[in-house]
């Protein structure tokens, strides 16, 4: 494992004190947990900055915008009965269970 100096701003110190003493965790525990969410929270930004980009672009293109649009209508009946049959308000789904009725017996 590699090592590395920092320097903190008096403020930052003392916040990571507090915090070590807080958390009962060794300093270098805190920062290599502290440096981990950070780098990977960026990754996801920068995934999800791309993502939408993405989208944007397809989404001008008006062939693959009407594709996307036909697509989704394909599926909106069967999204529709999925709903129903969570709601338990299908046509072929029975009605609300009675209180003696449980799903584990």
């Amino acid at each position: 494992m590699s090592s590395m100096s920092l320097r903190l701003p008096e403020e930052l110190e003392r916040r990571l004190t507090e915090e070590t003493e807080l958390a009962r965790q060794p300093r270098s525990e805190l920062m290599r947990e502290a440096l981990r969410e950070f780098l990977q929270r960026r990754e996801r930004e920068r995934f999800m900055t791309t993502m939408v980009a993405e989208a944007r672009a397809a989404y001008g293109n008006p062939e693959t915008r009407r594709a996307a649009l036909e697509i989704a209508e394909d599926f909106l009946p069967l999204d529709n009965e999925a709903l129903e049959i969570a709601e338990g308000s299908g046509p072929d789904t029975p009605g609300p269970e009675t209180p003696d009725d449980k799903w584990w017996r």
